[in-house]
Formats: C-alpha cells, structure tokens, sequence
C-alpha cells in the first residue's frame, strides 16, 4: 500500500541535511599548522580555504608531512584575496564567524547554523583590521589564561570547528560519512 501523502511528514521521514563547515585561513604562515589543519578538516568534513599570500608553498614536504597520506583528500581551494573568496562563496554575514584573541565574544557564542566560515588569521599578524571592521558582529575568541599570548593556529581551528559541529542545528546530519 503506497504512503499516505495527504499527512505530513513524521520526524522519521524528515530531511536530513548535511552541516557545512569551511574552515578559511588569511595569509597563513607556518606550513605545518595548515598541513595539521587540513587533517582536521578531512576529519571533520570541512573545507579549508587558504587566502593568499601564503607563507609557504603547497609542494613544501613539510605541509605534506604535517597533513600526512590524507592531504590529497583535502577538500581545498586557494583564493587570491578575501574579497575573491566572499565574491564568490557569498557567505551571509551571520554564517561568518572570525577569530581573534581581542574579540569580545568567546566562541561558544557563535550560531549554531548549517552553514558556517570559520575564519582565521595568520599565525605572526592575526586577521586583517578590514575583516575585523566589515563583521564586526562576527568575532570571536577562545578564553586561555594570561600565562601564554595565544593558542598555536592548529589547535584553535580543532577546537572552534568542533564546538561548531557540537551545536549544529539538530535537523542536521553529522557526520558526514558514517
């Protein structure tokens, strides 16, 4: 007997969308970070974005080693600029959320959206003062205590992209492979 399509859906037949998650580095400098980033990426399901210039090359064995056998699998694009990469990605300013260690809002405040760009700045300079300034709404830090001046750049992507994974919103499907 066919379904009965005059009711609606129950929870059990509900769609389920996949959660988005891009991880997008400005100007990164060290190639180890970033080949440790984009494992975490893989690992999360994300997509890593790198915004030139780049403080190292993508051939440098380092990268590589740092990613190890999976950064071919990566799901990465290289942007020229900022303004490319929101050209043509169109994020929607509440889907933006920048990280910096000055910023007001820890980043266990940040939406629990199905899409979300996880934006971070270069290890040595942080984010450029124009991104700080175009979403200003979109700042975030992670709390650490006064003994260090910050968190290596690797550790602080695994720990935002996660939490973001935490609150996704819960008609979405995580993980993404299972």
């Amino acid at each position: 007997m066919p379904p009965d399509r005059s009711s609606p859906p129950s929870e059990s037949t509900s769609v389920i969308r996949p959660i988005e998650r891009h991880v997008v580095l400005v100007a990164p400098d060290v190639h180890w970070n970033t080949g440790n980033i984009g494992r975490t990426c893989l690992g999360a399901g994300a997509f890593l974005h790198l915004i030139r210039p780049l403080g190292f090359s993508l051939e440098d064995r380092h990268l590589k080693r740092a990613g190890l056998d999976y950064w071919s699998k990566v799901k990465l694009a290289v942007w020229e600029d900022i303004d490319t990469f929101l050209e043509k990605m169109q994020p929607q300013p509440e889907e933006i959320c920048l990280f910096s260690k000055t910023a007001s809002q820890a980043f266990w405040n940040m939406p629990a959206r199905a899409r979300l760009y996880l934006i971070f700045g270069s290890e040595t300079r942080g984010l450029p003062n124009d991104l700080r300034t175009r979403f200003p709404d979109g700042l975030y830090h992670i709390p650490i205590s006064r003994s260090i001046r910050s968190l290596n750049l690797s550790t602080a992507v695994g720990i935002v992209l996660y939490e973001s994974l935490r609150q996704k919103p819960p008609e979405h499907e995580w993980p993404p492979d299972h």
